[in-house]
């Protein structure tokens, strides 16, 4: 099977370095020059410097020939969330397309199936997602994720292009509780990373945590995903991950916001998407619309607009009227 992938971000670069032993696989790079030298070094020191890459990955900036090399195969996006809805605009419209992204689209507040309905409605399309650090998929240290599609063809096609010994692919046929258990997990890491930051404590890392799985399963069934989803590698898994793993980025915007630094700063230190910031406001909002009640994600939004201090969202949570678990 020929796979392109777009985006020579760290995640896009890792999926295409697992994928390269086994299918002809091309990365395709927006940018010209970082193309160039990703071909003359083998190697993507922009973004994922610690892994070289091998000599069977091609590296290329024409869009249309990586479009192209996949006409029969996959095209993985891996993009942020804000480029999704460009990239699907310039793909066939019939390919076969998941996307790696994981967040809503600011200003739409719409989820990625629901931007490639509008963008791509004949396309056949499904979203790759779970508990991963593109640095250690980059060096083959065992991972778990989910394909999501409603597409049987297309949920196979993802297990063909990444299914290996030390890559294991699992299919849902629940996109919606896929992508939302991936877009809210970067909120709740940043409340996380403020917690830690705070010195909260271990009992109370335990339980931001769970109160935020739940708070992804309201959302998620108000969007009418499946709830055992939430359970899976898509909701549970990749939350335990992005919030306590020291390679996550939105845990590292919470814990320096916890230190007092301004959030552009902060940004500009990290040099990467977290895609959890920009997400945040558009989560809630989601929410609000649908009645659903986020109270974690409600505190993160307060601290990333300035609205309240991280001592202050902690008081707000902590101050809440006791209530049913469930």
């Amino acid at each position: 099977m020929n796979i392109t992938v777009l985006g020579a971000g760290a995640w896009g670069t890792a999926l295409a370095l697992s994928a390269a032993p086994r299918h002809p696989t091309l990365l395709w790079a927006r940018d010209a020059v970082q193309a160039e030298r990703m071909r003359a070094e083998r190697r993507n020191t922009r973004y994922l410097p610690e892994v070289a890459l091998p000599a069977s990955l091609q590296v290329g900036s024409d869009l249309q020939a990586a479009l192209a090399h996949a006409r029969d195969g996959l095209i993985v996006v891996a993009t942020p969330m804000a480029a999704l809805r460009s990239t699907l605009s310039q793909l066939p419209d019939r390919a076969r397309i998941c996307w790696l992204c994981k967040g809503f689209e600011a200003g739409t507040g719409l989820l990625g199936h629901e931007v490639a309905r509008e963008v791509r409605p004949e396309a056949h399309v499904g979203v790759l997602s779970g508990p991963s650090f593109a640095l250690e998929v980059a060096r083959g240290q065992p991972t778990a994720l989910v394909a999501a599609s409603v597409e049987a063809g297309l949920r196979q096609a993802a297990v063909d292009a990444f299914h290996s010994d030390t890559l294991r692919i699992y299919t849902s046929t629940d996109p919606v509780g896929v992508e939302v258990g991936g877009a809210v997990k970067n909120v709740l890491a940043i409340a996380t990373g403020i917690a830690d930051g705070m010195e909260a404590g271990l009992n109370g890392r335990a339980a931001l945590i769970t109160r935020g799985l739940a708070e992804i399963t309201r959302l998620g069934v108000a969007l009418d995903a499946r709830a055992e989803t939430f359970m899976g590698l898509s909701g549970l898994g990749d939350l335990v991950l992005t919030a306590t793993g020291a390679l996550s980025r939105n845990r590292q915007v919470g814990l320096k916001l916890a230190e007092g630094k301004a959030l552009p700063d902060i940004l500009h230190e990290l040099g990467h998407v977290a895609e959890g910031v920009y997400s945040a406001a558009t989560v809630l909002q989601r929410a609000q619309a649908r009645g659903v009640e986020m109270p974690i994600t409600e505190a993160v939004v307060g601290v990333i607009e300035g609205r309240w201090s991280p001592r202050q969202a902690l008081e707000q949570l902590m101050g809440r009227n006791a209530r049913a678990e469930w």
